[in-house]
C-alpha cells in the first residue's frame, strides 16, 4: 500500500515496512543493484520507487520489462531514469536468484 494516498487509519494493526526496513545491513538486492546501476539522480522518488520494487520482486522473483513497467507505473521520476530502474531490478532479481541457490 503506498503511503502517500493510504489513510493512516487503514495502517492501523499492520506490519509497516520502510525503505530502512529492507535491511538494516544494507545488504537487500535492491540497494546493491540501485548503486551498482547509479540509479539515482537527484533521490526524491527513490523511496517510492525501491519499495515497489521490493513489492514486486516478492511477488515476482522473475519479471519481464513489461512485469516491471506495470509494478511501477505509479511512480513517477523526474529525471527520467526508467531504463536504470528497470536494469536494476532485472540485477537485482539476479542477485536475490544467485542467493537463493546458495542457501
Amino acid at each position: 500500500m503506498r503511503s502517500c494516498v493510504t489513510s493512516v487509519s487503514r495502517a492501523v494493526g499492520k506490519e509497516i515496512i520502510t525503505i530502512e526496513g529492507l535491511s538494516p545491513e544494507g545488504d537487500h538486492p535492491l540497494q546493491h543493484a540501485w548503486a551498482e546501476v547509479n540509479v539515482p539522480q537527484c533521490g526524491y522518488c527513490q523511496a517510492g520507487q525501491l519499495m515497489s520494487a521490493a513489492v514486486l520482486l516478492r511477488e515476482n522473483p522473475e519479471p519481464t520489462d513489461q512485469d516491471i513497467d506495470d509494478a511501477m507505473s505509479g511512480n513517477i521520476c523526474r529525471c527520467g531514469t526508467y531504463l536504470r530502474i528497470r536494469k536494476a531490478i532485472h540485477l537485482a532479481a539476479a542477485i536475490q536468484k544467485s542467493r537463493a541457490k546458495q542457501s
